[in-house]
């Protein structure tokens, strides 16, 4: 991996935001290659961290996502009061960096993923590369999609063309042709073609076979975005995705090793060690009574209550992980001394330590120090979540194969917990206990889709993917959450469903920023709907 994205560092500025101007230079300064020389495997790294950051730590996930689907809690007091616009939807002094830094990262992305497209196109040798690319360019474009609506597509990612002022496709016609595409690409994948080379995802290694998985697998969860707003589409592609092949172990699972050493580091690990963080932020009630209420065996891996005192909830000291003890901090109080004081929330048990080394959060679970680590893993896509949606897909009558919405269910519950171990040996838990965990604990037909998204929450919140599971929160509904209502929060008392468009989008490309916000019912508010969330 250290090898692999080291190219990054020769790559970083060529192409910000959504511009490719600079690849122009390859065709003049002799110090770098011609376009002819370039390879273009070469971008693929620089696309791939770039996808896994722009969700990670400071760029939001953590900052918005991670709390508003009750994830994480915080008091956000003093010196971490940007954890505001998490836990209490309330605007921080740099709100407006933050919510541009998804929109920002993933287009930079999808432009590394567009130069690899147009460097491969007439070059049958490379066909694995330009289609991987165009599979890259959907996941960006989408999750993007998913986080802001409309957005701008047809137009984008084309400065050298002249169009540096893009309008905004609807997503529905987004979502659409980013299908087509996706469809077209993993079709075009041919492992008696060359493949790819330095491919940033841990253990797939340009593997044809594991591409066409994971492009399948992201068809999947696009196609289930859209079962309450065009169930036929929904339908093609989910029968479509499970016809070509989905992930079949965790051994699919897609995700990038950070490597702190070398400048590339995980943004939830960096969030997580600071120090304000690592004493505010905390597993929310709704996660840990979640977990504790089946005894899951996430619980003693991912949750510990810090050592007593103030000076032992600071540091980074490992805690007890004694799932007995486990308990997780209400969203949307704070330690400002007023009604909404965390001594004051229902059930409070009390500060921890005393005298001048009390603290009034020290008992609350925080993430233990797996997620600490600046170069744990970042995930992609797991046979977790494929699993569930094909449970899904199965309980709402999709022609998906033969396997029964069950054993979908249980094979997800079980993946969940084993992909846990990407995190090292003190993460890991056991094939037999996962199993044994999922067939205690088995679908029931009556509350199916409640129990499916449910799981699928809790894996992506334990495997820190905090934006899919906001996303398929607000497709699914699940779990069912009470927002939080905190004096003057931006979203008038309801959990934020979207994010707001970065304010250089109405300052520097105003006529199709306001045409695009013109179609958003209540304009470009944090709790519009976007359009497939109904």
């Amino acid at each position: 991996m250290k090898k692999k994205l080291l190219i990054l560092l020769l790559l970083t500025g060529m192409i910000p935001m959504s511009c490719t101007d600079d690849f122009d230079e390859l065709n003049t300064d002799p110090t770098k290659a011609s376009g002819t020389s370039f390879d273009p495997n070469l971008l693929l790294p620089s696309v791939q961290w770039r996808y896994v950051n722009a969700t990670a730590g400071y760029n939001g996930g953590i900052l918005f996502q991670s709390m508003w689907v009750q994830i994480l809690a915080s008091t956000t007091s003093g010196a971490a009061n940007y954890y505001s616009n998490a836990d209490k939807y309330v605007i921080s002094s740099n709100t407006n960096s933050y919510l541009a830094s998804a929109w920002n990262t993933d287009y930079s992305a999808a432009s590394f993923a567009y130069e690899m497209e147009q460097l491969t196109k007439d070059k049958p040798a490379l066909s694995n590369l330009m289609n991987t690319a165009i599979i890259m360019q959907v996941q960006s474009l989408a999750t993007i999609s998913d986080i802001y609506g409309d957005l701008p597509y047809t137009d984008a990612l084309k400065a050298k063309d002249a169009i540096t002022l893009p309008a905004y496709d609807t997503q529905e016609s987004v979502y659409k042709s980013l299908l087509t595409r996706l469809d077209a690409a993993i079709t075009g994948l041919d492992a008696s073609k060359p493949l790819v080379t330095n491919d940033a995802f841990a253990n797939y290694k340009g593997d044809v076979a594991k591409w066409k998985k994971y492009g399948y697998s992201l068809m999947l969860k696009m196609a289930m975005r859209l079962v309450k707003v065009d169930l036929a589409t929904a339908k093609t592609y989910a029968e479509k995705a499970a016809a070509g092949g989905t992930f079949t172990s965790v051994s699919d699972d897609a995700y990038v090793v950070s490597d702190d050493a070398n400048g590339y580091t995980n943004g939830n690990g960096a969030a997580l060690s600071t120090p304000a963080d690592v004493y505010q932020v905390r597993w929310s009630k709704t996660m840990i009574d979640f977990l504790k209420s089946t005894n899951d065996p996430r619980l003693g891996v991912v949750a510990e209550v810090p050592v007593a005192g103030l000076a032992g909830s600071q540091n980074v000291a490992a805690g007890s992980s004694d799932p007995a003890i486990q308990m997780g901090l209400p969203n949307g109080y704070d330690l400002n001394g007023g009604a909404t004081d965390i001594s004051r929330s229902p059930g409070y048990n009390g500060a921890s330590g005393s005298g001048a080394d009390i603290t009034p959060i020290g008992k609350y679970s925080r993430p233990t120090g797996v997620y600490r680590s600046r170069s744990a893993p970042l995930f992609v896509q797991t046979y977790a979540e494929t699993e569930l949606l094909l449970a899904e897909a199965v309980t709402r009558g999709f022609s998906v194969g033969t396997t029964t919405a069950a054993v979908h269910y249980a094979n997800g519950v079980s993946a969940g917990i084993q992909s846990l171990a990407r995190y090292g040996a003190t993460a890991t838990i056991s094939a037999a206990v996962a199993d044994a965990y999922a067939a205690a604990h088995p679908l029931v037909a009556a509350d199916a889709l409640k129990q499916i998204n449910e799981q699928y929450w809790a894996v992506n919140g334990t495997l820190f993917n905090f934006v899919e599971a906001w996303n398929n929160w607000k497709r699914s509904g699940y779990p069912v959450l009470t927002p939080v209502n905190y004096v003057g929060n931006f979203s008038g008392g309801v959990i934020p469903r979207r994010q707001v468009y970065p304010t250089t989008e109405a300052t520097l490309n105003a006529a199709n920023y306001n045409a695009a916000v013109g179609r958003i019912s209540g304009g470009d508010i944090w709790s519009a709907r976007n359009w497939w969330d109904k």
